[in-house]
Formats: structure tokens, C-alpha cells, sequence
């Protein structure tokens, strides 16, 4: 926790550490407001109310005093550093030729704390795994932003490079499409986080060119990315698919009909690509609500 607490100034620091921050998600920023901490289920208000100035400051140490060197990370409106945390931007869209080309006078900033939970995907291994075939079905994971689908989509990338033993599972080469940084958190061509040892990693690149780069060049036997939506990203799972990959996704949605209405990931659905769709419910528990041989949700 150090290493957030680092990117503020003295006094913000202090009033952030008298609070209980070992269960810390978020740490919201804003304007002339007060900082709100989500911590666990609860939302805690601190004392300490930020200016423009300060928003700059820390910014600025975000990005290394130089952000400049940041500027495409800031125009996809988030930055992600050291440890796979994410740290999202608002403030003036500044917009040429229908692109983002900068984000001024910024508003507000939203810490997401990337946390590693061992063994949180043990509860999804018998929806995911193909144990006959030693292989996975093709699995979406459903849920909307903050109930920990990276955190699981990661765990279970671990499980599968080392394999499990108690399902007699051979670990077997993953490719990851880490574009935020969230999955591996790498730095300096280093992992962050423990994600198997047959595991390999492509960041700051799109999925779409990402997952054609790895099947490619690196025979993966399963593809990963976190938070597909677009048209490129469902031709390239459509490609590995077809290429004999397999393939573990993240989505948007509260739940597998959500999935099979989006006008851009629903083809995936309809040209049965997609095996199984698991959901993270309120209390964060992940359920199976499609299988491909049922047609049919729960």
C-alpha cells in the first residue's frame, strides 16, 4: 500500500493512513470534494478536500513528472502503473478529427487497487475446465466494473499454466492480452503478479492485434483478454477460435443475456463460439448461467 501512498502529498498521505487500508479497492478524487475510500462493501469519507493544484501534483507523480510520455495512456482516459493498479482520468475531452488527443483540467481521479487473491477461481474450475481433452471451454466471465473479474480472470490464468492437480490437469501455455496491465502488472519485461509459469505476456497493445500476435508467434494452446467489446476484438477470437484456440474472455454486462443482446458480442453466441458465460453476482460469488450444449440460460 506504500506504493499508492507515495503518489500524494505529505498531508493527503497522513489523513489516508489513519484509516484501515488492507482492504482497500478504490480511492476516489474530486475536485474541491472530499476523498472517498472504498474499503470492502463500504464507502468511508476522509476530511481531506483536494484542489486543482494537488489533482496536478499527483498526476504528476503518476506519470514520472513527465506527462508527455503518458499522453495515449491519458486520451484512453486511465494510466496503469506499477502493480497493475489503474488509476482513471476525467476532466475536458479535447477532440480532433473524431479522436481523443488529451484529457485538461482534470476533474477527478479514481484509484483501483489491483489486488491478487490465490485461489479465487478455485470455485470456476469445474464450469472452465474440459478435463477430458485436458483443455478449457470457451468462457466468458460477466459482471459489471468493480466485482473482481480481473482478479479471477488472473487466478485462473495461474491455475491453468501450472496446472491442477486435484482435477488431473496438465498446466498448458496461456497467451495474454494484457493491454490495461491489469493481469500481469508487468514492469521492466518482469510479471508483477504470479501468473503461471507457461504463461506469456503481450501489454500496452490492443486485444484485437495482441491476440493475433500471440497465436502467431507463440502456439498458445488458450488466449486471455480482459474486457472485450469491440468488432476487432471479436474477429480476433474468431480467428483463434478457428486457428484451434481456445480462449478465456471478461465482458461488461450484470449477466449472460447481456452477452447475447450486445449487437457486437452476441455474434460470438450466435456462431457458437462461445462455450460457457459465467456471472459474478452482488456478493461476488461466480455462477454458470449458459452452457453451449443446453442453449439455453439459467
Amino acid at each position: 500500500m506504500e506504493e499508492i501512498l507515495s503518489y500524494f502529498p505529505l498531508h493527503i498521505k497522513n489523513d489516508l493512513a489513519k484509516f484501515d487500508l488492507r482492504l482497500l479497492e478504490e480511492i476516489r478524487i474530486r475536485n474541491m470534494q472530499p476523498i472517498f475510500l472504498k474499503i470492502g462493501q463500504d464507502e468511508l469519507q476522509t476530511n481531506c478536500i483536494v484542489g486543482t493544484e494537488e489533482i496536478l501534483q499527483i498526476l504528476q507523480k503518476i506519470c514520472d513528472n513527465s506527462i508527455h510520455t503518458y499522453q495515449s495512456q491519458i486520451c484512453n482516459g486511465y494510466i496503469t502503473i506499477k502493480g497493475g493498479h489503474r488509476i482513471g482520468i476525467t476532466g475536458n475531452i479535447v477532440v480532433k478529427d473524431g479522436q481523443v488527443i488529451n484529457i485538461s483540467h482534470i476533474y477527478s481521479l479514481n484509484f483501483r487497487i489491483a489486488r491478487q487473491i490465490i485461489g479465487c477461481s478455485n470455485s470456476i474450475l469445474q464450469y472452465v475446465l474440459d478435463t477430458k481433452n485436458n483443455t478449457i471451454y470457451n468462457t466468458i466471465i460477466v459482471s459489471p466494473p468493480g466485482r473482481g473479474k480481473t482478479t479471477v480472470l488472473r487466478d485462473l490464468v495461474r491455475r491453468l499454466s501450472d496446472g491442477i492437480q486435484e482435477y488431473s490437469f496438465k498446466g498448458i501455455n496461456i497467451g495474454v492480452v494484457d493491454e490495461r496491465g491489469e493481469i500481469a502488472a508487468m514492469y521492466r519485461g518482469m510479471p508483477q503478479n504470479n501468473i503461471g509459469k507457461r504463461t506469456d505476456v503481450l501489454d500496452n497493445v490492443s486485444k484485437a492485434i495482441g491476440m493475433k500476435m500471440l497465436i502467431r508467434s507463440m502456439n498458445p494452446k488458450v488466449i486471455v483478454a480482459d474486457e472485450i467489446g469491440t468488432k476487432e476484438d471479436v474477429e480476433a477470437i474468431k480467428y483463434a477460435v478457428c486457428s484451434g484456440v481456445k480462449g478465456i474472455f471478461t465482458a461488461h454486462g450484470f449477466g449472460a443475456s447481456d452477452i447475447i443482446k450486445n449487437p457486437i458480442l452476441s455474434e460470438l453466441y450466435k456462431t457458437n463460439m462461445i462455450e460457457r458465460i459465467l456471472c459474478i453476482g452482488e456478493n461476488r460469488n461466480v455462477y454458470l448461467e449458459y452452457e453451449k450444449e443446453e442453449r439455453k440460460i439459467g
